[in-house]
């Protein structure tokens, strides 16, 4: 008995010894925009407490979220930061029915806030959204969040593309030269870009995307179920330190200290990020609880416009548990 007992403590000995020094989680969360968390996570990462224990983490640039799903698909990301209109089309046409909602990156159109513009030449021919039949506007990807906001507008004026319009896809940096040499009559501007003096001297907005859809919850981080439920520990962890991460960022007090880290990001001056982080951004849930039922109108517009065929029940395709039980370690 008395070997027994001590064979079955060497046991768990050993796998307390072996779960101790388990390597950590690799979380690899892909981005677009500087606007999004994973792009501004790493440059707080010494506010996150369990990183590299029970996970790491690594931020991963896209043009835009449709790439991303094929990224996901093939497990080359953990964390998906899908806009409302890739989230379904990650659902039905590329058969990601395990993915997840797990919280929110930012909201769009939200009252008092910044929403995306869609920018013409001041001095050109377009005056009203009618006056882009015939013409080319430019997107960052074939049904992301802005392609679908732009062309929801369109279709409110009875312009559908291929037929009235034609779309040619550019990163959003390239968007100013792309105006100013006339390539395209119509840009998409977000942030930081949007705010380029050199934009502004020439653009002005002919729409936004507020106007086209309303409030949306433009953006969400997902991550598929299979890896929620290998990982559940490790990905709360995650989301806590990311909590703390958000709430640094959002502290007023600490925006001189932002507008330094952005510059650096971005290879600009800082004295070009005032709006960063205040009501001339995005809106930003304090703790990154997503817009559920903005983002189910967002979706059903998605649908709407024939990305998908089948409607999507968003609350059936979102898990909030993880962020639930972050949220209540730092209170």
């Amino acid at each position: 008995m008395g070997k027994r007992i001590v064979a079955i403590g060497a046991v768990l000995l050993a796998l307390g010894f072996a779960q101790a020094h388990a390597d950590p989680v690799k979380i690899r969360a892909a981005w677009v925009a500087i606007a999004n968390w994973p792009a501004i996570w790493m440059a707080k990462k010494d506010l996150a407490v369990h990183y590299g224990k029970s996970y790491t983490f690594e931020p991963i640039h896209f043009v835009g979220t449709p790439p991303m799903i094929t990224a996901i698909a093939n497990n080359q990301v953990e964390i998906g930061d899908l806009a409302f209109s890739t989230l379904p089309i990650a659902v039905e046409n590329a058969g990601l029915d395990d993915i997840r909602v797990i919280a929110s990156d930012f909201e769009d159109g939200y009252d008092g806030y910044h929403t995306t513009q869609f920018e013409v030449l001041k001095d050109g021919p377009i005056h009203k959204v009618e006056d882009l039949k015939g013409r080319v506007v430019a997107t960052n990807a074939e049904g992301a969040a802005v392609d679908i906001t732009m062309k929801a507008m369109l279709h409110q004026h009875g312009l559908e593309p291929n037929r009235d319009y034609t779309e040619i896809e550019a990163p959003f940096p390239a968007m100013k030269s792309i105006l100013a040499e006339k390539k395209a009559d119509l840009i998409s501007a977000v942030p930081p870009f949007v705010f380029d003096p050199g934009l502004t001297a020439i653009a002005r907005t002919l729409f936004t995307s507020k106007q086209a859809i309303g409030e949306s919850q433009f953006i969400v981080l997902t991550a598929r179920e299979p890896f929620i439920e290998a990982h559940r520990a490790a990905l709360v962890d995650f989301l806590e330190d990311t909590l703390r991460i958000a709430h640094w960022y959002m502290d007023p007090k600490n925006h001189p200290a932002v507008e330094q880290i952005m510059a650096q990001l971005t290879k600009q001056p800082a004295n070009r990020f005032g709006w960063v982080f205040t009501k001339e951004d995005f809106y930003r849930d304090a703790n990154l609880v997503p817009n559920l039922a903005a983002l189910q109108r967002n979706v059903d517009t998605t649908q709407q416009l024939g990305f998908v065929k089948a409607k999507m029940d968003v609350k059936a395709h979102s898990d909030l548990s993880l962020l639930e039980e972050a949220i209540k370690r730092l209170k």
